[in-house]
């Protein structure tokens, strides 16, 4: 009989777990949707530094993934010099899109991390900025609701241009 009620009390612990963390992994939905959707979304964007080979991870970076790479759509890619660099002290417009695909250690997209420029939109940062993260499966990692919050204070080190350290890191 106590086997019979320890079995029942942990099958209970496990579902109980289950259903928490099936709750932690949300489909995204409003902006976030919105924000996986463009980032899917490959046609018109241009590399970083021209090259779509994937990057290594800088030395303190946060991300959860080992390897990145970063594209820019045609508003954004304005702010690009003639080498795929970022111009020194750019502002980028309205509408700018920038994705940076995750990749794990085995070369798997896992997800995209997004700034959209949109200063309209009331849950834009003060610089204009939509932040998020959705995963290649759809589910939130880091709601654009959050304004950034999850990202802001790597994004405003020195050397930040309008956010992107990507010249910092990889000149």
């Amino acid at each position: 009989m106590i086997t019979k009620q320890i079995s029942i009390l942990v099958l209970s612990f496990f579902a109980i777990l289950c259903t928490l963390n099936s709750c932690t992994k949300k489909p995204a939905v409003g902006i976030d949707l919105q924000l996986y959707l463009m980032a899917k979304d490959t046609v018109g964007f241009v590399w970083f530094r021209h090259s779509d080979s994937l990057l290594h991870k800088s030395e303190g970076s946060t991300h959860s993934q080992p390897l990145i790479r970063t594209r820019f759509n045609a508003i954004a890619a304005s702010k690009l010099d003639s080498n795929g660099m970022i111009i020194p002290g750019s502002v980028f417009p309205d509408g700018s899109l920038i994705v940076k695909e995750m990749f794990d250690k085995t070369r798997t997209l896992k997800t995209y991390t997004t700034l959209y420029k949109d200063p309209s939109n009331e849950i834009a940062d003060n610089k204009g900025w939509l932040w998020g993260a959705v995963g290649v499966d759809g589910t939130v990692e880091i709601t654009a609701y959050r304004k950034g919050s999850a990202c802001i204070d790597c994004h405003l080190q020195p050397d930040n241009i309008d956010y992107m350290l990507m010249n910092k890191f990889y000149p």
